[in-house]
């Protein structure tokens, strides 16, 4: 499945069809935030909305833009599942989360609120994925959707590309969990921003997604520990891992300890409070060679748990 599989068309669609309240969002220099970075830091804020994260970008251009009536089965972490679960409900559709045995309890609540059915269990995030698609499997009332592997949800996401593209960075430093992202952001960038790398960042605890856009074939790995929960991949979506050779500069890694201190990095010099998936970005930035004097990342989501602010 090649890059060309995410249409332009389609993300420029998104930009204007999918719901308001994820569109747009703040993007913000601070001086101050810049010079502690020794770089000229953007920052694209993808917390202000109900769920708290970029997510509803794609779970709303899918249901948006298919018309699918069907009830959604997917697994998460956490964050897609809360954005399912509100893209769904306003269209009256059932949802049923898979979730592994230590999600974070605020994400499972938030879903549950939202009105998802959410069964926890798997002993990971691939393993929740697992049960998901044996759900699914064979029946005509529901349909699996799987984040990284459905088209449409990484073109939502690339909505995040449209409204970076003016700025014309030197460098886009982007989260790495199942690749829809980086693939959606990328795919917009290097066609109308050409020169702006794009540098994804995944947990030094959670590899997989690197190791297959270095290897260019999916790898798994023997497990995933980090923080990041978010990121917590262990088997690497081919799909995006497809999508992401084509407008992938370089994978970097960042380990929890850099997380931690970019996480009270924004907590010190911007009052922000983000979840450690949100916070790899400066992390790299911080911490690797990351090349370029203006650079951006996105905070991806502040759904942290209850316990975060005292590991900080």
């Amino acid at each position: 499945m090649s890059i060309d599989t995410l249409r332009l068309e389609r993300i420029e669609t998104a930009s204007h069809l999918i719901d308001p309240i994820f569109r747009d969002t703040p993007q913000i220099f601070d001086d101050s935030f810049s010079r502690l970075l020794e770089r000229e830091t953007l920052l694209k804020i993808e917390t202000l909305n109900p769920i708290r994260s970029f997510k509803g970008r794609g779970a709303d251009f899918l249901l948006r833009d298919t018309g699918e009536n069907r009830a959604i089965v997917c697994a998460s972490a956490g964050n897609f599942g809360q954005a399912m679960a509100y893209a769904a409900r306003h269209r009256g559709l059932p949802v049923h989360v898979f979730v592994p045995a230590d999600a974070n309890p605020q994400k499972i609540a938030r879903m549950r609120e939202l009105g998802a059915r959410v069964v926890v269990g798997g002993a990971d995030f691939d393993a929740a994925k697992d049960d998901a698609v044996a759900h699914a499997a064979g029946r005509q009332d529901c349909v699996f959707v799987e984040d990284g592997a459905v088209p449409h949800i990484a073109e939502g996401a690339g909505t995040i590309g449209v409204e970076l593209a003016p700025l014309h960075l030197d460098t886009v430093v982007v989260p790495v969990g199942n690749g829809a992202l980086i693939s959606g952001i990328g795919r917009w960038l290097k066609e109308y921003s050409r020169r702006t790398r794009v540098i994804g960042v995944c947990a030094a605890g959670a590899p997989a997604m690197a190791h297959s856009w270095r290897t260019g074939r999916p790898v798994s790995t023997a497990e995933a520990r980090t923080a990041a929960d978010g990121l917590a991949v262990r088997v690497a979506v081919p799909e995006a891992v497809e999508w992401m050779r084509g407008v992938v500069d370089d994978m970097v890694l960042v380990d929890d300890d850099e997380i931690y201190a970019a996480l009270r990095l924004l907590r010190d010099s911007l009052g922000l409070i983000v979840e450690p998936s949100a916070a790899v970005g400066i992390a790299a930035i911080a911490n690797r060679d990351i090349p370029g004097t203006r650079v951006g990342t996105v905070l991806t989501g502040s759904n942290f748990a209850p316990d975060l602010t005292k590991s900080l």
